[in-house]
């Protein structure tokens, strides 16, 4: 079992999930989706972006949030990433193992998740006020490879 999970609850856009997969095996990390999925795992366009590598990445697929949150507390602590949280992805000292949970491309988290654990919440720092926010899979990258920066590479 994988020190490292990332976890994209609902995405919706097949680029992202399939670049996302490939940062994980990247990093050793096991990919988790949590449905509904904004598209077909057997779009080419998932394979397409997640290259020839898509067929490792064996993503564990939840049913929905529910679900997922009632495995959570075996897989590691969580860390919640939203452009609101009151301290930085680098400010956190990752455990092993750690979960990096990561919301929809148009809304990030829902809100209720967020306000159920505000002590578990991280965010992105950007110098530009007027962004949104970054791209998933950017996200996801920054993230995974922080959690392995402070473990180390062996």
């Amino acid at each position: 079992m994988s020190d490292l999970h990332v976890v994209l609850v609902e995405p919706e856009i097949h680029w992202n999930t399939g670049n996302a997969g490939r940062t994980c095996l990247a990093v050793g990390a096991q990919l988790h989706l949590v449905r509904p999925l904004g598209f077909s795992l057997d779009d080419k366009e998932v394979r397409r972006a997640g290259l020839d590598y898509w067929p490792r990445v064996h993503p564990e697929v939840w049913a929905d949030w529910a679900s997922f949150a009632r495995a959570l507390p075996s897989l590691g602590a969580p860390y919640f990433f939203t452009t609101r949280a009151p301290r930085t992805f680098q400010e956190v000292s990752y455990p092993r193992p750690a979960v990096l949970v990561f919301g929809r491309e148009s809304v990030g988290l829902p809100t209720e998740i967020l306000e159920s654990r505000p002590d578990q919440t991280v965010a992105i720092p950007m110098l530009d006020g007027e962004l949104r926010s970054l791209n998933l899979s950017t996200s996801v990258a920054l993230a995974a490879y922080e959690a392995r920066r402070q473990w180390g590479w062996r």
